[in-house]
């Protein structure tokens, strides 16, 4: 290849390295952006599948109310057709209900009415005489249509009580099939609001029981307008016209926000369960994670990007520097003996025949010290085999270049990783010369590289793994517990009152007694697979493959033991007066627990450590041990 075509071939490579950068920011850009997009998909169906499993209990309870409504109606119903307006009966009825007032439950009142809305019996302390019904629409409902199925009428605001109530209601008849009265329940809408508002479904959620035409007939988030608003315009009607079921995005019309809400129809009566929560809610979490992760992938782009030009710059230098050497010799040579790299031409049978003065700094040999030997004479045997192929790629004409770190032996017997760069040198023919080699001091980067590895797994007071790092091993153990089918361990240690021993005896005190737990956690790392960590500042982790819980309790005891042996004062922390620690402890069969992940080891390491905590501190709680307790049952609506 002559000089020309040589010059004009130059370009290309910090062409295509300037495109490669390019487009690897590109790629990186376009997948950052789909991956959030998928996020935010999967946040939102995530969304979707919480607030239908909410309203399907939420139905399934609605449907049990006005079950046990019903059928506590149709008792009296059959009971009073029965002896039809007899005063005896209507005296015993109202006994049977006062009787079963304190057990009605959900069920806020129950009333019997005759045919001219006059009060016959009820489960309400009033003078029945001072009210009639007769205005009521489920009483004209009844009276004036043959229907003798219940009714789920319009919410009203009691007479007896003046809260708002759902009513539900039943005709009865006289012998000869005469309109004889009404026979009503109902039910607090205030005992809907009060129980939907017992779920968590965001600060702006909402859940609502309407009737099957549109009105509200309890509401989560009620106000005092809520009740009995008539809502079968926009909102309403974008329901799937008869879907059983489904989730929908519309617009608030009280607030003007986002919605995203799942409905249900009950199968059974005239109700529909919604609950919605805002779209801002939903994707609170996913929108401040992926800002975060956009930040960091801008900053990585713009590294990269640096990075690239910082390279296109560099291979610009490097080819017009060989240039240069393959057009005048003596150019060469000023420019290699001027370089504070070391610079050497090699032959085709890879023996040295030029090398740059700066040797003996870098190599401690002096030029004519190392004319005629062998390139490869020096290198470590590890990576001989690697040089090796490199000359072999080549001279076999893969590639022009060629770039590789490696160690070297100096003439002091040290040894120091080197960074060279090997380019082919032709003949005007174009057959192989030789190699021109760029060789640099890279063992202070290499050291610094190593450094930041150590760093990044280790946490600087302690010594021990951080939790970047035992995040990982998590992931790792249980992976391979999970092939193999074995136990895997995990102990939680958080170290009792530690801020006020921060408080009393300073922060110099504090990391020395964090540096003494890490000292005892480190001793009980028996096994090569035993990892102790520092999981977040006085709160400590050690993951315990292929252990079952008496062994994991056994090395738990004695880290506790060890740390109260210390007898490191501590005067806040009492009875004890010294440093002690809570430990909680779990363990599971990753194979057999197909449902669970490593989160959850660590969730049920954590509940135990608060339960030892709990339980009066320095003491180790397992994971078995921990009991929940079941929640408290409500209280029906009183009468």
């Amino acid at each position: 290849m002559d000089a020309v075509s040589h010059k004009a071939g130059l370009p290309r490579l910090p062409v295509w390295a300037a495109v490669f950068v390019v487009l690897v920011c590109f790629a990186i850009v376009v997948s950052t952006g789909w991956t959030e997009w998928v996020s935010r998909e999967n946040e939102l169906r995530n969304a979707e599948v919480q607030l239908g499993n909410i309203v399907h209990s939420l139905r399934q309870h609605a449907d049990d109310t006005v079950e046990l409504a019903e059928s506590v109606l149709t008792g009296i119903v059959t009971g009073l057709e029965a002896d039809s307006a007899n005063p005896a009966r209507i005296a015993r009825l109202q006994s049977i209900l006062n009787v079963r007032k304190p057990r009605l439950g959900r069920i806020r009142g129950l009333f019997v009415y005759d045919e001219g809305g006059r009060w016959l019996a009820t489960t309400e302390a009033v003078n029945l005489a001072d009210y009639n019904n007769s205005d009521r629409d489920y009483f004209r409902h009844h009276r004036d249509t043959d229907d003798r199925a219940m009714l789920i009428g319009r919410p009203v605001r009691s007479k007896s009580s003046g809260q708002w109530v759902m009513t539900l209601s039943r005709r009865w008849n006289h012998p000869d099939g005469r309109f004889a009265g009404v026979v009503a329940a109902t039910v607090e809408s205030a005992y809907f609001s009060k129980f939907y508002a017992q779920f968590d479904i965001g600060p702006s959620g909402a859940i609502s029981l309407q009737s099957a035409d549109g009105v509200t007939l309890a509401h989560s988030q009620d106000d005092g307008t809520a009740i009995g608003r008539d809502r079968p315009g926009r909102f309403f009607q974008t329901l799937p016209a008869g879907a059983a079921s489904g989730s929908l995005h519309f617009q608030s019309a009280q607030d003007g926000l986002q919605r995203l809400g799942y409905f249900q129809r009950s199968d059974r009566y005239p109700l529909v369960v919604l609950a919605s929560k805002t779209q801002a809610d939903v994707l609170a979490r996913w929108d401040s994670d992926a800002r975060v992760r956009l930040s960091l992938v801008i900053c990585l782009v713009v590294l990269i990007a640096g990075i690239g030009v910082f390279l296109v710059r560099q291979l610009l230098r490097g080819q017009q520097l060989a240039s240069a050497l393959a057009e005048n010799e003596s150019s060469f040579r000023m420019l290699a003996e001027g370089s504070s790299d070391m610079v050497m031409r090699i032959g085709k049978d890879e023996r040295i025949e030029y090398v740059a003065p700066s040797s003996v700094r870098i190599l401690g040999w002096r030029p004519d010290q190392l004319l005629g030997q062998r390139a490869l004479a020096g290198i470590n045997p590890l990576d001989a085999p690697y040089v090796q192929e490199m000359f072999a790629s080549l001279k076999r004409g893969d590639a022009e270049e060629a770039r590789g770190t490696f160690r070297t032996r100096c003439r002091n017997g040290s040894e120091i990783w080197v960074e060279s760069t090997l380019r082919v040198s032709r003949k005007s023919d174009g057959a192989i010369e030789g190699f021109i080699v760029v060789t640099r001091d890279v063992t202070q980067q290499k050291t610094l590289q190593g450094r930041l590895e150590i760093l990044a797994i280790e946490d600087g007071l302690t010594g021990l793994a951080n939790r970047r790092r035992f995040d990982e091993r998590l992931r790792e153990e249980w992976s391979r517990a999970y092939r193999e089918r074995t136990s895997m361990a995990l102990l939680m240690i958080d170290v009792d009152h530690f801020k006020a021993f921060n408080d009393a005896y300073g922060h110099p005190a504090g990391d020395e007694c964090l540096h003494t737990i890490a000292g005892i956690l480190a001793d009980e790392a028996l096994r090569s697979t035993d990892l102790a960590a520092r999981y977040g500042g006085e709160e400590f982790a050690m993951l315990l493959p292929n252990t079952d819980a008496e062994g994991c309790a056994r090395i738990g005891e004695r880290i506790r033991r060890a740390l109260r042996e210390t007898a490191i004062a501590h005067g806040r922390n009492l009875p004890s007066g010294i440093v002690t620690a809570s430990l909680g402890g779990a363990v599971c069969r990753p194979g057999a627990e197909r449902s669970a992940g490593p989160a959850s080891l660590v969730d049920a390491a954590d509940r135990a450590l608060y339960a030892a905590k709990d339980g009066g501190r320095d003491r180790l709680v397992m994971a078995a041990e921990v009991v929940s307790l079941p929640a408290a049952v409500p209280a029906g609506a009183m009468a």
